[in-house]
């Protein structure tokens, strides 16, 4: 569950993730939530409460508790400071998406999307949602959601178009997609809305902060085919990772250190049977000329 209610507070994906960090922190150091509520002049119902992610959490208490830990290091102090500083602005938020009636897996998606700096993603079957262009999105919105009305269609199909515009500007997200070669053949299914998408697919590719592997069927059979994910960063590459899993029929949040470590490895194993950047580019170039 992305996101969970508790009176007037909110667990929310970062919250947890930074709870959790101090959770295993306090573990290691052999610490009682006594001991740490203390520290920090506050109930040990309090630090219950930051290490389930349901309170949102100030800077002093964070260095008080990373002293008392035992951590010092200052790029991992820094690193839960921003963590929690991104949570904070997070959980006060406003932008387009709260006009859009997103699911409720988007609805937490959605908003980590545009305060992340980096996203890895591999999606076995589509093309990324940022990069999908609205004659694909809008093909593909039909497709998985037969009877929907028009409106609501074309509502799914500008919020599309909305994230792509992290992907620009002075600070652009830095996105990362390995596509299979079975989502690039299936890029629409009409000719036209095909030749458009792996089009824009390249204009997309020679941007600096855009990168684009394409994972050929002669790559055989790996790990990554049993299901889609992004690995969401906010800070330096590992630092603050959290993992959004798609499957058929549900979606999940890893935000354990091991577990989106290990989806981290599983992209790079992908990225590692995938194309280079230019030979995909000359693959999906092939893919537009026999259209």
């Amino acid at each position: 569950m992305a996101e969970a209610v508790q009176e007037n507070r909110v667990s929310t994906v970062l919250g947890r993730k930074l709870g959790g960090e101090l959770l295993r922190l306090r573990t290691r150091a052999g610490l009682t939530q006594g001991q740490a509520a203390k520290a920090i002049t506050a109930s040990t119902g309090k630090i219950a409460k930051m290490e389930s992610g349901w309170v949102p959490m100030r800077e002093p208490d964070i260095r008080t508790l990373c002293e008392l830990y035992g951590v010092s290091a200052p790029e991992e102090v820094g690193a839960l400071l921003e963590l929690a500083r991104i949570d904070r602005e997070r959980r006060k938020a406003k932008g387009w998406w709260n006009d859009v009636s997103f699911s409720k897996a988007m609805r937490e998606y959605v908003p980590l999307e545009n305060a992340a700096t980096a996203i890895k993603t591999w999606q076995v079957s589509f093309i990324p949602g940022l990069l999908q262009t609205a004659a694909y999105a809008r093909s593909l919105r039909r497709s998985t959601v037969p009877g929907e009305h028009p409106d609501q269609t074309e509502e799914f199909v500008a919020s599309r178009a909305a994230r792509q515009q992290r992907l620009s500007g002075e600070t652009p997200l830095f996105l990362w997609a390995v596509i299979p070669e079975a989502a690039l053949r299936i890029a629409g299914a009409e000719p036209e809305v095909s030749r458009e998408q792996l089009t824009s697919l390249l204009d997309w590719s020679e941007r600096p902060n855009v990168t684009i592997q394409a994972l050929p069927f002669g790559a055989g059979l790996i790990p990554g085919l049993a299901g889609s994910f992004n690995v969401i960063s906010f800070a330096e590459p590992g630092s603050m990772d959290v993992v959004y899993v798609e499957l058929a029929l549900s979606t999940a949040w890893v935000e354990g250190g091991d577990s989106a470590a290990q989806h981290v490895r599983l992209f790079e194993e992908t990225v590692r049977r995938a194309l280079p950047e230019a030979e995909s580019r000359a693959f999906i170039s092939t893919l537009v000329k026999e259209l």
